[in-house]
Parts: structure tokens; sequence; C-alpha cells
């Protein structure tokens, strides 16, 4: 039997509060993200770019919901904090 390694939204909550971010254990990970974009400053912009980048290059799954938030979210608050930068 192959087991697959995948990250879903448990992990990815998990992931951005070992970054120091508060999220609420009810949160979904489009809210969990909202909430990150909500409050970026240089060194939390940094960690969150060398999370994605893992996640995206790691050989896990990334389930869709979770896929979806950090695509919509993450991805264009950090390239817009990096333009602002």
């Amino acid at each position: 039997m192959m087991h697959t390694d995948l990250i879903d939204q448990d992990d990815l909550l998990g992931h951005l509060r070992a970054l120091g971010f508060s999220i609420p254990a009810e949160a979904t990970a489009d809210e969990a993200c909202a909430k990150v974009v909500g409050g970026l400053n240089e060194p939390n912009a940094r960690a969150l770019r060398g999370m994605v980048e893992d996640m995206y290059k790691g050989g896990a799954t990334i389930l869709p919901a979770v896929r979806q938030a950090i695509d919509k979210q993450l991805l264009p608050a950090l390239a817009q904090f990096q333009q602002r930068g």
C-alpha cells in the first residue's frame, strides 16, 4: 500500500501557528490566510514565502481547499508586499 503525504487545513493552520501567527482553532484555510495577510511585515512575509515554497516544492499533495486559499490569499499578498518593498 502506498501512503501519500497530504497537506490539509489542519497542517496549514499548524504551519501558520509555528510561524507565530495567532489563528483560531475553528478557522478555515481561507480565513486563516486572510487573517495572516492583514498584518504582513518583512520578517513574516519572508517566513510565509519560505513556507509556501517548501509546501509547493515538497512531495506532499496539497488538498484543493488549502491550495486555493494559498493561491488566492497568500500569493497575491506576498507579491504585493514584495513590490512595495
